[in-house]
C-alpha cells in the first residue's frame, strides 16, 4: 500500500482561507499590543517617549506580519507557476480589452 505523500486535513481549504483573513486582524492586534505596552511603560516609568516606543514596536510587528504573509503567498504562487496546467497560459493582449 502506498500512502499519500501529503495527507491534507478534511477542512484544509477553510483553514487556509481563515488564515488569509486573519492578516487584517493580526495587524490591528499587533498595533494595539504595542500601544498598550507603550502606555504601560509610560505609566510605570513616567517617560513620554516610552509610549511612542511601544507604538513603534506595534507598527513594526504589523509590518512583519504583512511581510510574512507576502512571503507565504509568493511561495504558493511560485508553486502554481510550475504547475503543468498553467504551462501554456498566455495573458490576454491589451488590444482585446480596448474594443468594447
Amino acid at each position: 500500500m502506498q500512502e499519500d505523500k501529503k495527507k491534507k486535513p478534511k477542512y484544509g481549504k477553510i483553514i487556509e482561507g481563515a488564515e488569509q483573513l486573519s492578516l487584517g486582524i493580526s495587524i490591528v492586534v499587533a498595533i494595539l499590543i504595542g500601544v498598550w505596552l507603550g502606555y504601560m511603560m509610560k505609566k510605570l516609568f513616567g517617560y513620554e517617549w516610552l509610549f511612542w516606543l511601544g507604538v513603534f514596536w506595534g507598527v513594526g510587528g504589523a509590518v512583519m506580519n504583512i511581510y510574512i504573509a507576502y512571503k507565504k503567498q509568493k511561495k504558493e504562487l511560485d508553486k502554481l507557476k510550475d504547475d503543468p496546467r498553467y504551462k501554456n497560459y498566455k495573458p490576454k493582449d491589451e488590444e482585446d480589452d480596448e474594443g468594447f
